[in-house]
């Protein structure tokens, strides 16, 4: 896996959008994503902070996304 950097959760929703995921519902700081194939995954949305690289790995896996294919999105 390539060097992998810190995205904030505006960017990260604004790639996974891109490649097909729709947020289904909010619930507090928390977007809950779904695609057409029904992977999905939930993305805590605070104001300004970086998600982690190992926070961020964990949502790719669930995703199903390569790092390559979010880097190529943002």
């Amino acid at each position: 896996m390539s060097h992998i950097r810190a995205v904030t959760s505006a960017e990260l929703l604004r790639a996974l959008e891109r490649l097909g995921f729709e947020p289904l519902r909010q619930k507090g700081s928390h977007v809950f994503l779904r695609n057409a194939h029904g992977r999905g995954a939930v993305v805590p949305t605070h104001s300004g902070q970086q998600i982690g690289r190992g926070l961020l790995r964990k949502i790719l896996d669930e995703t199903g996304v390569t790092y390559a294919e979010l880097d190529a999105c943002l």
